[in-house]
């Protein structure tokens, strides 16, 4: 199970998060994200921590909830899945161009 955990203060290690989660199961993966995409590497605030058990997962959300970290009130809830957004409608299907022109090409 996927955890999102939100509001974190910027100097919240991996190890910390992990030491909450750890009395509730196994813990697979602790993530905090960062902008290293932009170059910058400071963190976001938020990270990630996969559960190998659903149930564990539940246990921790509703235990911790509420949780304040580094004197920060956390926000903790079940990750959503990751999905492909697919066009819909036809309409969802046009490529336009910057200018928002349509160039009538369509994906089939």
């Amino acid at each position: 199970m996927n955890i999102y955990i939100g509001n974190l203060s910027l100097e919240t290690t991996e190890k910390e998060l992990r030491r909450k989660f750890e009395p509730f199961g196994a813990v697979l993966s602790v993530t905090i994200l960062n902008d290293a995409y932009i170059g910058s590497g400071q963190r976001r605030g938020y990270a990630y921590v996969q559960m190998a058990d659903k149930s564990d997962g539940k246990d921790a959300i509703e235990s911790l909830r509420g949780m304040t970290l580094r004197q920060h009130v956390v926000t903790i809830v079940e990750a959503l899945p990751l999905t492909r957004k697919t066009p819909t409608t036809p309409r969802d299907r046009i490529v336009r161009n910057p200018r928002g022109a349509s160039r009538n090409h369509r994906f089939f």
